[in-house]
């Protein structure tokens, strides 16, 4: 048996963070939280997250900001996005930055839980 994919999630809405901690741990997952990207990029987790899922809208530096500056950096972590403002500019942007998916919230329970399997290669569950 493998370890547990481990999740980093980035919003700056505590209660979304909660959420989507509950979600996944309730799912077998290790889930790590995060206030903002900057946090995120000063934590361990920046080379050891399974997945991202951060909001797109955060300050100083934003979730398609993130994802890109990882991308220069050569980091493949898959990343799912979340917004409360669902712009199809900024979906185009995130999906071309590299985004598995870019939901827009609030977003069912399936759909997030469909994103993370395809972001983790189809696994079925926290710890395959």
């Amino acid at each position: 048996m493998s370890a547990p994919s481990v999740i980093s999630v980035l919003d700056d809405d505590p209660y979304v963070r909660a959420a989507i901690d509950n979600l996944l741990a309730s799912r077998g997952y290790v889930v790590h939280t995060f206030a903002s990207a900057e946090e995120f990029l000063g934590s361990t987790d920046l080379n050891g997250a399974s997945c991202v899922i951060a909001d797109v809208q955060m300050p100083v530096i934003s979730g398609i900001d993130l994802l890109t500056q990882m991308r220069t950096q050569g980091s493949a972590t898959p990343f799912i996005f979340i917004t409360a403002f669902p712009d199809e500019g900024v979906r185009t942007r995130a999906l071309r930055a590299g985004a598995l998916c870019f939901l827009g919230k609030p977003f069912a329970t399936s759909e997030l839980m469909q994103c993370l399997e395809m972001a983790l290669g189809g696994r079925g569950d926290a710890t395959a």
